[in-house]
């Protein structure tokens, strides 16, 4: 694993030594404080080369164009808000996506199902233990977004996020997001309206490729802004959860990649 990760600098193989402990505890902090952290540098520069080499034909020639207008919940009705409410407004998301079961031996699925990966995010979320998905087509995921492409306002439906950016575009293509605008006990209707109405000011992160990104969005609102200019946004989606086995429905596998197997 030492020819993709940078294990000098994040010791991912080394659980239990002073230098992973303290990893964890930084990255925790930043969870904490933020609701992310980032390991820039994390993947290996020739590495990601050649991964998004290998990858650039099978986004071109095989990718699922996915185009979708949705709003910030994926939910045409949400309990307790009125259909008209502006926290309601659409807007389009749209990308190309490819699936695991399209990248054969890749690195990134090399490093999805090497077991200290796992540990790690399970210790940094406090979880006692994390698990890789089941479903051939979700566990790992690489979108592109392109000139006028972007992922629109949402909460994730998941507790966190595990991104590894592989390309920046020219122009554009920023993560932006609106921490903590809801919670279990405050839905924040209001405030939801405020931001996609433009009278929240969201934050902006700026991402390096080869950077591994978690983030919790499940109540914190957030974004990729449009791409512009001849170069992708390419970023990787690693998906982890607290039970083994778990795969998507043939509806979801159909909504998320046109197809079911």
């Amino acid at each position: 694993m030492r020819d993709l990760v940078n294990l000098d600098l994040y010791p991912l193989d080394q659980r239990g030594s002073a230098a992973w402990s303290d990893l964890v505890q930084s990255c925790r902090e930043g969870l904490a404080e933020d609701g992310f952290f980032n390991l820039a540098g994390f993947f290996r520069s020739e590495a990601l080369n050649d991964q998004v080499s290998a990858l650039k034909p099978v986004l071109e020639h095989q990718a699922f164009a996915h185009v979708r207008r949705h709003n910030i919940y994926f939910s045409k009705t949400i309990e307790g808000l009125d259909p008209d409410h502006p926290a309601l407004r659409e807007a389009e998301t749209s990308n190309r996506t490819v699936c695991a079961d399209q990248m054969g031996e890749a690195a990134l699925i090399r490093l999805y199902e090497w077991p200290p990966f796992a540990e790690f995010l399970a210790a940094v979320m406090d979880k006692p233990e994390l698990f890789t998905m089941e479903d051939p087509l979700a566990r790992v995921n690489v979108m592109s977004y392109s000139e006028g492409e972007a992922l629109n306002w949402h909460f994730d439906r998941s507790e966190f996020t595990t991104t590894l950016l592989l390309q920046s575009p020219d122009r554009g293509g920023d993560f932006e997001y609106d921490q903590d605008l809801r919670s279990e006990k405050d839905p924040n209707f209001d405030g939801v309206a405020d931001l996609l109405e433009g009278r929240r000011t969201p934050t902006r992160i700026e991402l390096e490729p080869g950077t591994l990104n978690v983030f919790k969005g499940k109540n914190t609102a957030h974004r990729v802004t449009p791409v512009h200019g001849n170069v992708e946004r390419i970023i990787a989606v690693f998906s982890f959860f607290e039970r083994p086995g778990v795969l998507f429905s043939d509806e979801e596998r159909i909504g998320f990649y046109g197809r079911a197997g």
